[in-house]
């Protein structure tokens, strides 16, 4: 079947949408007349007050979803994101009118920069877009931050293909239908009477079968569009724009939950313009590699089974078989950002902070990096060494009642002690290490999770051996931070934490290895904290 056809049935299918709700309208009326004029007697009224009243509960059930239905596309305000006029960023919306030239379309009146690694056009649709209305572009600074210009230019020329319809008209409105039909089935869900989800399930099987047929007419588009902006972008620019996007979204997800959240637990907030424009910073000290090792080990969300965008792999391979264009490939140093298309980004950035933060975080403090940085690095030092000071705590207050020959108490008695009481210091552990309690009696009081409870032996000491490796670290480095012989390191390129003294960079993790070993020699740990960067107390 031609891509005409197809698109043909799609909206045929579409127009039936809306029209079974017409035909069940239809229907409820001819039998509540029926009702009321032949089928009852006067005997039978409340049964056909009944009858009559369900079926006035269905027709709003139904009527609501058609509301739905016609109101879908329909551009309402943007809160969370930054409206920009033309001259406000005139080199940008230079940029945006020429890809809507190139494809024929009309530039979009309203332009808004939002928080994520994204962009699209809206429409205000009317008639599902047989008529045209108000076009609206959603641009994200994180993907700004990320892309070249000419790879901008691919992705706009993308965005506006959708609406170019080169192959057929009805393309295009099947694509917003397919937006209407699932806005309509969630309008259904919503409902919280068993009307509403009677006949939400006839909307919902409906609008499976209409999403199914129309599968392949949503996926042409796609691939139409992507060959749209290879005209207009070039084809590897295209296929570079295609790659870098999923892993520029790894990236962004994993900043924010490691730098951007830093100061959560604190109650604190990185510089102003800094909770999305630190991305950058991100971004410059990684190269593409580094970059993708961010988003390598996220398994990928689950894609909508009617989602319309086939896998990226496909998309780049039918690009490249396009043929070979005149334009050259992208350097690694070649264009500049398509962030610096922007007059001022670091007061684009500050004013998304104010759209997209909630009133209550952004009455936060505001902390330097340096600052974030350290104080999560001493909270982490913390909860890594509290396990291990608590277990060593409780073994040691056993040890002491086992020598004054007192009777024993109950383990969660001593353990409720042990919190209380001042807990031991790295220098008491390491005499504790050396009196043979580290493996005799701290051991078995290390947090576990139940499956590890039964563990003896080789087996125990192997799984337990990390958490009291991160418990002396944890300790080493608080004492470096008390010392000021530490010092906060940001980490763009790897992980925040603590920049330490040469001594302890390289031979920290063998002298605690040392100090867990089967045979515990604490040594190597003790010269390093009496050395000639000494850290004691």
């Amino acid at each position: 079947m031609s891509f005409r056809l197809r698109a043909v049935r799609a909206f045929a299918l579409l127009v039936g949408f809306f029209l079974m709700g017409a035909v069940l309208l239809s229907a409820m009326v001819v039998l509540d007349w029926l009702l009321m004029t032949r089928l009852f007697s006067a005997r039978a009224a409340w049964l056909e007050g009944m009858v009559v009243t369900v079926t006035v509960l269905l027709a709003v059930a139904i009527v609501r979803g058609m509301v739905a239905f016609l109101r879908a596309g329909r551009l309402g305000p943007v809160p969370d994101a930054v409206p920009v006029a033309p001259e406000d960023q005139p080199e940008l919306w230079e940029q945006i009118r020429a890809a809507a030239e190139a494809t024929g379309q009309r530039p979009p009146d309203e332009l808004y920069l939002a928080d994520e690694v994204n962009a699209g056009v809206a429409e205000h649709s009317r008639l599902l877009g047989l008529l045209p209305g108000r076009r609206r572009m959603h641009l994200g600074l994180p993907l700004l931050a990320g892309l070249t210009v000419p790879q901008l230019r691919a992705v706009l020329a993308h965005e506006f293909g959708h609406y170019a319809n080169l192959d057929a008209r009805l393309g295009g409105v099947t694509m917003r239908g397919r937006a209407a039909v699932m806005h309509t089935v969630e309008a259904f869900q919503q409902g919280g009477t068993r009307l509403h989800f009677v006949i939400g399930s006839l909307y919902v099987g409906y609008a499976r079968m209409f999403l199914r047929t129309s599968q392949s007419v949503a996926r042409h588009q796609e691939f139409a569009a992507d060959r749209t902006a290879a005209r207009y972008a070039g084809r590897d620019t295209t296929a570079a724009a295609l790659r870098i996007i999923p892993v520029l979204d790894g990236a962004y997800v994993h900043y924010l939950e490691t730098y951007a959240g830093m100061g959560g637990s604190r109650g604190a907030l990185p510089p102003v313009g800094e909770v999305h424009g630190g991305f950058r910073r991100l971004l410059a000290a990684r190269t593409g590699e580094r970059l993708a090792e961010l988003s390598a080990g996220r398994r990928p969300p689950r894609p909508h089974p009617y989602d319309s965008h086939p896998p990226t792999a496909e998309r780049v391979a039918l690009i490249e078989k396009l043929p070979t264009d005149d334009r050259p490939g992208e350097s690694a140093d070649g264009p500049a950002a398509a962030l610096t298309l922007l007059r001022d980004p670091d007061r684009a950035f500050a004013a998304l902070e104010e759209r997209t933060l909630s009133q209550e975080a952004a009455l936060l403090p505001r902390r330097s990096w340096d600052d974030l940085v350290m104080a999560r690095a001493v909270e982490d030092a913390d909860g890594w060494s509290r396990p291990l000071r608590v277990a060593v705590a409780r073994a040691l207050r056993s040890s002491a009642q086992g020598a004054e020959g007192t009777a024993p108490v109950r383990r969660d008695a001593a353990a409720e002690d042990a919190v209380n009481d001042p807990l031991p210091g790295l220098e008491e552990i390491l005499d504790a290490i050396d009196h043979g309690l580290l493996w005799m009696d701290v051991a078995d009081r290390m947090p576990k999770p139940h499956q590890a409870s039964r563990l003896t032996g080789p087996s125990a000491r192997n799984f337990i051996r990390p958490k009291i490796f991160d418990g002396l670290a944890g300790l080493v480095h608080l004492r470096l931070v008390e010392s000021g012989h530490a010092g906060p390191d940001i980490g763009w390129s790897g992980q925040p934490g603590l920049f330490l003294p040469e001594p302890w960079e390289k031979g920290m993790d063998d002298a605690i290895d040392a100090a867990v070993a089967d045979t515990p020699d604490t040594a190597p740990l003790r010269a390093l904290l009496t050395g000639p960067d000494r850290v004691s107390a």
